[in-house]
This record gives C-alpha cells, structure tokens and sequence, in this order.
C-alpha cells in the first residue's frame, strides 16, 4: 500500500477532510431540521436537499471534468463548499429554514465533485492496482467518521447560536482542501476523441456487468442513506437518546463505513467483486435483523456498524467493476450515468427517510429496507445467469 503514487495518498487526505461534511451533516441537518422546520415530517430534508445536490452535480461536474480535467474542477468544487458552510452558518444563524436547505443543496453539489477522487485515484495507478487505489482513498472516512461529528459538538457552543461554529469550522476545511489540491498531479490524458467525436454509451449500459456495478453502488448508498438519515432523528428526537449517544452511533457507523477499506480491496482481488457484492447484502439482511431485535442503544449501534460494512463491500465492488464495462472514450459518461444513478437514487431515500420514520414508523422503515435488499438479491442471481449465458454463447461462436 505505501508504494502508490503521491497523487493516491493526497487525494486520501483531501477526501478525509471532505467527508467530513457528510458526517457533520448527517449528525446536525436532521437536528437542525427538527428544530427549524414547521413540521417533524420535514426534519430530514436538509440531508435529502445536499444529496438531491449531488444527483445534480454529478452530470455537470463530470462533463467539465472531461473538457478542462479534474484539477481545475477539483478547485472549484472545494471553493464552493466553503461557501456553501458560510450560508449555513448564516440561515442557522436567523432560523430560516429555506436559507438552510438551499446551502444543503451548494454543498451537496460540491460533494459530486468530491466523489470523483475515487477515479481520479484510479487513474494515478495501473490496472491491476485500481482496487487497491479505490480502497485507499476511502481510508479517509476513517479521519471524517471522527472529524464530522466531533466538529459537531466542538463547535455547537462555540458562539452564541448553536451550530453556527460547527458550520464555520467547515467553511475552513473547505479553504484547507482548495489549497491541498493545488498539489495535485492532473491524471484525465485530453485526447482529440475524448472531446470531439460523439461517444455512445447504448451498448454499456445494457451489459449485465454495468447493472450489476451501478446497481450494487446505488442500492447499497440507498440503504445506508435510508437507515443513516432516520437514526439520528429516531433516536434523539423521538426515543430520547443524547446527543452523545446518538453521536457515537453515527461516528461508530462512519467508521465501519470506511475501516473495512483497509482489506476490502484484497478480499475483492481474491473472492472477485461479485461475491464481495453479495456478502455486502448479506450484511444488510443481518443489520435489519438486529434492528428489529429492539431498542437499545447496543441495537443501533451494533446495526449501523453492519449497515457500514455492507456499504464498504456494496459500493467498492460497484467502483472496481465498473472501468470495465467502458472504453477511455466512453469514461466521463458511463461514469455520470453512474454517478447519476446512484446518487439519484439516494437523493430519493434520503427524501423519503423522514416522512417514511414519521409514517410508518422504525420498523416500516426497516420492513422497507427489507424489500429492498431481498428485491435487489434477486437482479443479481438475474444478471449472475445472464453473464453466464452470455460467455457460454460466446464460446460456442468462438468454438464454431
């Protein structure tokens, strides 16, 4: 691992100080939603809003990416979740709600940038050291399972208004991550095809090894936003948990969510991506169970670390899979489906997360999941016997 390249460890280092907006977000917009919004139904919508800002982000962020490359984009992205944390700071500051989902929205669009180190890291290696590149770069959600929420508690008392600190702090790593990535060695190569010639992507995504890949990374984020979004609310708001409590649940999940890349790049490179998807799932049917177990704090906190792991596995094998569905022609747009995709469909979890909780309840929520998850396994036994099919009619053209 520490004979990647320079680019791979800076771009780790940039994205730990990044995530840590996801984190402090999930921990104080669903508190900040609850105490700001005129009805509980709404409290998650700060967290919907920045998601909903990245399944916007994506399409544009990559096609400007393959224009004018990644590091003057990098740049960009960084100097707007500054500004994005500043107008936080500011609509926390005169209790309007409006002001408040619309900085949401600005840094959830600078997240969609932010979710492209995961590719550029790719791209800093050779092929056979991509997975080991992608899981690296996810060790910084090591630094923003603890960063996020600390910066949470560290910096709700720190002026008059709660939270007003919290979001400044986060102004500052913005302007901290602008600066790291002026050290950043471009990786995009601008060919006269990657910008002029027409790509079509029609074939890609009708491959059984593209549904497989997008819909692994998109289910296992739907999920994680689904459950991570409702928790904090759940628990502190109508079961009464402490804001401590409640906040190392979430640390403890973020952790999970990003520890398991210390090995989960091997274990693709010995079991292959798909079991490793499948094993993701697996983790989710057992989080679901243990949430239904009860409602103690070891219940949560046991549940969110499984519902991290099964990310690790869901998404990572997602990623890995998906350079080879496409040329490098093909790259910038396959990767905005992608991203489009799956943040899209987070968006649409993340959304319903509160009004689903205040509907259904926590075990309708979880009922939910289930489905979901159950449905999911069944497209992947589905596309399993279609790639089967497929290189057994392969074989028997190259054979006749």
């Amino acid at each position: 691992m520490l004979a990647l390249p320079r680019n791979v460890w800076l771009l780790t280092l940039i994205l730990s100080l990044a995530m840590s907006s996801g984190a402090m977000m999930v921990m104080v917009g669903g508190v900040l939603g609850a105490q700001l919004a005129s009805d509980p139904k709404w409290s998650t919508l700060p967290v919907a809003m920045m998601i909903i800002g990245t399944a916007c982000g994506v399409v544009p962020v990559t096609r400007l990416m393959g224009r004018l490359g990644r590091k003057p984009v990098f740049i960009g992205v960084s100097l707007l979740i500054t500004t994005g944390f500043l107008l936080a700071a500011y609509a926390t500051s005169i209790a309007n709600f409006i002001v408040f989902l619309s900085a949401a929205f600005i840094i959830g669009l600078s997240v969609s940038g932010f979710q492209q180190i995961r590719f550029a890291a790719m791209e800093s290696v050779a092929t056979e050291h991509m997975a080991k590149a992608a899981s690296t770069v996810l060790l910084g959600g090591l630094v923003a399972a603890i960063l996020g929420p600390e910066l949470v508690t560290q910096g709700q008392d720190l002026l008059n208004i709660p939270f007003v600190g919290t979001f400044l702090l986060m102004a500052c790593l913005g302007l901290l991550c602008t600066m790291l990535f002026m050290f950043f060695k471009e990786t995009h190569i601008f060919e006269a095809t990657t910008v002029k010639t027409k790509v079509d992507i029609g074939d890609v995504v009708t491959k059984p090894i593209f549904i497989v890949a997008v819909s692994s990374s998109a289910v296992g984020f739907a999920l994680m936003s689904f459950i991570m979004t409702a928790t904090p609310v759940h628990m502190h708001v109508t079961e009464h948990f402490s804001l401590d409590h409640t906040k190392w649940v979430i640390q403890s999940h973020i952790l999970a969510m990003y520890l398991p890349s210390l090995v989960s790049g091997w274990i693709i490179s010995r079991l292959g991506a798909n079991r490793v998807i499948m094993l993701g799932l697996c983790l989710y049917l057992i989080t679901i169970a243990v949430a239904f177990a009860g409602n103690q704090l070891s219940n949560y906190w046991l549940a969110l670390i499984l519902l991290g792991v099964g990310w690790n596995f869901l998404f990572l094998g997602g990623t890995v899979l998906l350079p080879t569905t496409h040329t490098v022609e093909q790259k910038f747009k396959v990767q905005s489906v992608n991203e489009f995709m799956v943040f899209g469909i987070q968006a649409i979890a993340s959304l319903s997360a509160g009004a689903m909780l205040f509907l259904l309840g926590w075990q309708g929520l979880l009922f939910t999941s289930l489905a979901i998850i159950l449905a999911h396994m069944s497209l992947l036994v589905w596309q399993s016997i279609r790639i089967r099919n497929l290189k057994h009619h392969t074989t028997e053209i190259n054979h006749g």
